[in-house]
């Protein structure tokens, strides 16, 4: 598989679904070549994956991520084969531990230790006598922490951060080594107004401050508590956010490069406070312009 080093990252649950479909056809249109999507408690991931597929012809279509509490490890599987059989490998799982809020509260399961959780899963995956077979398995990880990222270059094929800086890309790369793949999730907002800005990125990052694998990586990452208390210093929503000309957005993508990143997905946000991606960003940053 060729990587395509732009994407596109959108959360689905607060659109319609035919909105989804229009997005992913001006995504492939653009040029991108990766749509990633997550799982929360909304459209269930292997299904929605299919939609989209269904709705394009040429465009990689990717979860990010799916729950592994959501499904067992052969349905997992055989939901990545199906769909890279019925639509030609364009189909990529990622995986990942979700958080104890959804896994205790909503899904009613127990929480178990992150790394030994997602390697017993995966260890389950690959051993499941699944009938229909794919020439390329596309298994990429959530990461944030090193034993995760290790992990991720072990048992899969590589790795996916999300809600991070370049600098985390660095320490990715460095752990990951040069043989497995980073996709990068980037958070953009094309405004030159600070202050609009920061209202956009405090309103997106308020359910992620709650969650302790982010707020434990970004404690990582240089940011104090008090950083991190009530809406987010300027500081940590200008890092999570870039902002301002389309050259100063370039230049923090780039950067994600810089660090390692094989692939950089952005995650445009409505200056105006829509619920849509910002449709003027995803063409201002379309590959080739």
């Amino acid at each position: 598989m060729t990587i395509g080093k732009w994407a596109v990252w959108f959360s689905p649950n607060k659109i319609p679904v035919e909105e989804t479909a229009k997005l992913a056809q001006i995504v492939e249109g653009h040029g991108y070549d990766t749509l990633w999507y997550p799982e929360a408690m909304a459209y269930e991931a292997m299904a929605l994956g299919g939609y989209h597929l269904s709705q394009t012809s040429k465009l990689n279509v990717a979860s990010g991520i799916a729950n592994i509490y959501g499904r067992d490890p052969t349905a997992a599987i055989q939901g990545h084969n199906s769909l890279n059989a019925l639509y030609g490998g364009r189909y990529m799982l990622g995986l990942g531990v979700s958080h104890i809020p959804i896994v205790e509260g909503a899904r009613g399961h127990n929480y178990g230790k992150p790394l030994s959780a997602m390697r017993t899963y995966l260890e389950a995956m690959y051993a499941a006598p699944v009938q229909i077979t794919v020439p390329k398995r596309r298994v990429v990880l959530a990461a944030l922490g090193p034993k995760m990222l290790a992990l991720s270059a072990e048992m899969a094929d590589g790795a996916l951060p999300y809600n991070v800086t370049p600098e985390h890309t660095a320490r990715a790369r460095e752990i990951v080594g040069p043989g497995k793949a980073i996709y990068v999730e980037q958070k953009i907002c094309l405004t030159n107004d600070a202050s609009v800005a920061r209202d956009v990125a405090a309103e997106q990052l308020a359910m992620y401050l709650r969650l302790p694998n982010y707020r434990n990586c970004w404690l990582s990452l240089g940011f104090s508590e008090d950083e991190l208390s009530g809406r987010g210093s300027d500081r940590f929503l200008d890092a999570m956010v870039a902002w301002g000309t389309e050259d100063a957005i370039r230049t923090r993508l780039q950067a994600h490069f810089d660090a390692g990143a094989d692939q950089v997905a952005i995650q445009p946000f409505d200056p105006a406070g829509g619920a849509s991606p910002h449709y003027d960003a995803l063409a201002a940053f379309a590959p080739g312009t």
